[in-house]
């Protein structure tokens, strides 16, 4: 109010007058407001933080440490939609699954071709191998020799009677 009695006041003066006056009134008005130079009061640096400034930065603080925990991801993020697998992916997904008809059907075959071969073909060949080359040749083994021939004997298949050794004479 006593700003408009004083601009009221200065629009009455005449134009010299009028510029001391203004200069007067922006002092006046400077004091009021605490702003004059060198004035009344210990410099900014010296006073600190006005409580509104303490207010405000508290607050900035208090909305910085909100948005920093915020950030943190709880274990079930990110939640992200199922990709949809392709042809191949889907196949060897469904092939796979547990339970699934081709899963169990792969196992029992596994598992017979896997009894055939160690129960039955590595055991027959090992008794085939020993057999072969370790039993006939033992000391009382069933080896029969054929018996020997001499001229004269008669061979029983054939009835036949083995002439005698021709000896020649003449030596070279």
């Amino acid at each position: 109010m006593a700003a408009k009695k004083a601009s009221a006041l200065i629009t009455s003066l005449p134009a010299s007058a009028r510029s001391k006056e203004e200069g007067a009134e922006q002092t006046a008005l400077a004091k009021m407001a605490g702003l004059e130079r060198g004035g009344g009061g210990p410099p900014r640096s010296v006073m600190g933080y006005t409580p509104d400034e303490k207010l405000r930065l508290q607050q900035l603080r208090e909305l910085r440490r909100r948005w920093l925990k915020d950030q943190e991801l709880s274990p079930r993020e990110p939640v992200l939609p199922p990709e949809k697998p392709g042809l191949v992916e889907g196949f060897w997904q469904n092939f796979l699954k547990p339970g699934g008809l081709w899963r169990t059907q792969v196992y029992k075959t596994y598992k017979a071709g896997a009894f055939v071969f160690t129960g039955i073909l590595v055991p027959f060949w090992l008794t085939h191998y020993y057999v072969k080359y370790h039993l006939l040749y033992q000391p009382y083994g069933a080896v029969v020799s054929k018996p020997k021939i001499f001229p004269g004997d008669t061979i029983l298949e054939t009835k036949e009677v083995v002439p005698p050794l021709e000896i020649p004479d003449s030596h070279h």
